[in-house]
């Protein structure tokens, strides 16, 4: 594996973004990277787009939202959505994302983030909880919203 970091989503890297491939039945789980390109241009103020690179490769996407002052506590600070492209999924890259995302809050003064996801075989119900996240409530759709605490 190469080695990983975190950039911001930019001209250079939206293209990679976007074409990122999930594995057979994941898409069902998360809604395509441009749906959060255009959320990130709508609220630049509180949304964190970012991709990771594997050397010079784009391999996954994470989104956050970082909004102290959100009606709901849910959405403070969360992640709004992630994808690791399927070829690049259980080398670490995920965690990768979510731990920088969390130490993005932590910079924030946030003491926890949350994610809000689908149950269901091939959701990501089994990868958050495996790096700690904690099942905190169910929406009245029935998806999970789990947190971390930070």
């Amino acid at each position: 594996m190469g080695e990983l970091r975190l950039e911001e989503l930019s001209a250079a890297t939206i293209v990679g973004a976007n074409t990122l491939t999930l594995k057979p039945g994941q898409e069902q789980f998360v809604a395509p990277v441009s749906h959060s390109i255009a959320e990130a241009y709508v609220n630049p103020a509180t949304a964190w787009p970012r991709v990771v690179l594997e050397d010079d490769e784009v391999v996954g996407f994470i989104m956050g939202n970082f909004d102290p002052d959100a009606q709901e506590d849910i959405f403070r600070g969360c992640i709004w959505r992630m994808n690791v492209a399927a070829d690049a999924q259980g080398r670490g890259i995920g965690r990768f994302a979510v731990h920088a995302l969390a130490d993005e809050a932590r910079s924030r003064g946030f003491d926890r983030i949350t994610v809000i996801y689908e149950p269901g075989e091939a959701g990501p119900a089994a990868f958050f909880e495996r790096i700690g996240f904690v099942q905190i409530d169910e929406t009245p759709y029935g998806e999970t919203v789990a947190a971390l605490s930070l």
